[in-house]
């Protein structure tokens, strides 16, 4: 298998869905085309960001179908395919190869949790096997799965049990420098992007590279040319962003946002909570204030 490190940034999607809460396809063109005109190399279908875990197993292959229409070559395609069923999992890989995937990932289980490092192994190299042509990567997200343990030992024994494994979705930085460097970290804390520059990480993947990947292009620009108080500053607004983010829910501020750039994702499923017109106009007035949204949204929006 040859596999080429991903450079860039890769925004993980939101899934885009009507007010009936059925998926919108025809809206996923329109998110590609819109992280296109906006710098981003890659997608992370169907991670947290898309709501993995609240769609039914028929629309995550209806979703990823739909991307590998949208990105026809222009974006790296990576799809999660993790599920609490190694079976279920493995069909999802099978779909993601037989759609032109150019990677898979999977997350961690996340009801029956796996006691140790050996047992994640056997879980994801079940996974992987599936499609052993596709570069695998270990998604690490215990906020979510309540999988904490070490990745290092995981990956040392991974390596030797998935022949596909070459990386790791992570916030882990000491594993950009295990075994000499020999696994790819794709970072994904993006509040935190710089400090993964500054040690070497080259490709990262986040769910605010949808609406404002300009400011981490900006800043990553800044940083090869040696201006450190812009890269600060930079930084700092990420920052401030993600906060904003957090206090609107997440995932449902961030489908807000996309509205107010014209890419409209609609609302979130259950259990998360579905924003009123009221906190969705408080969120994007405050987002206007922090980044400059004229610089950032389709300029035919309303």
């Amino acid at each position: 298998m040859r596999h080429l490190p991903f450079l860039g940034l890769m925004a993980a999607p939101f899934t885009p869905l009507n007010e009936k809460g059925d998926l919108n396809l025809d809206m996923v063109p329109v998110q590609a085309n819109h992280l296109l005109k906006n710098g981003v190399k890659g997608v992370f279908v169907a991670g947290t960001t898309g709501e993995c875990q609240s769609l039914t197993l028929q629309e995550r292959m209806q979703l990823a179908q739909a991307w590998s229409v949208a990105v026809k070559g222009k974006l790296t395609f990576m799809i999660h395919v993790g599920h609490n069923s190694a079976r279920e999992a493995r069909e999802l890989a099978k779909h993601a190869k037989s759609v032109g995937a150019d990677a898979i990932s999977s997350a961690a289980p996340c009801f029956f949790k796996p006691a140790a490092p050996a047992d994640l192994v056997e879980f994801q190299a079940e996974v992987a096997s599936a499609a052993p042509e596709l570069p695998f990567y270990h998604y690490h997200i215990p906020l979510f799965t309540g999988v904490n343990g070490p990745v290092a030992p995981f990956l040392r024994m991974a390596s030797k049990k998935i022949p596909n494994l070459v990386g790791v979705n992570s916030d882990l930085l000491e594993c950009t420098i295990l075994d000499g460097g020999r696994f790819e970290v794709l970072f994904g804390c993006d509040e935190m992007l710089l400090g993964a520059i500054a040690m070497g990480v080259r490709g990262a993947v986040g769910s605010t590279y949808n609406f404002a990947a300009p400011i981490y292009l900006e800043m990553m620009e800044a940083f090869e040319k040696g201006d450190v108080e812009k890269t600060r500053l930079l930084q700092e607004k990420s920052v401030a962003i993600v906060r904003l983010i957090q206090e609107f829910g997440g995932i449902p501020g961030g489908k807000a946002l996309m509205g107010a750039l014209g890419v409209e994702c609609g609302p979130v499923r259950l259990p998360l909570h579905k924003l009123t017109k009221d906190e969705i106009q408080t969120l994007r007035d405050k987002f206007m204030v922090l980044s400059s949204i004229s610089k950032l949204s389709n300029p035919h929006a309303v």
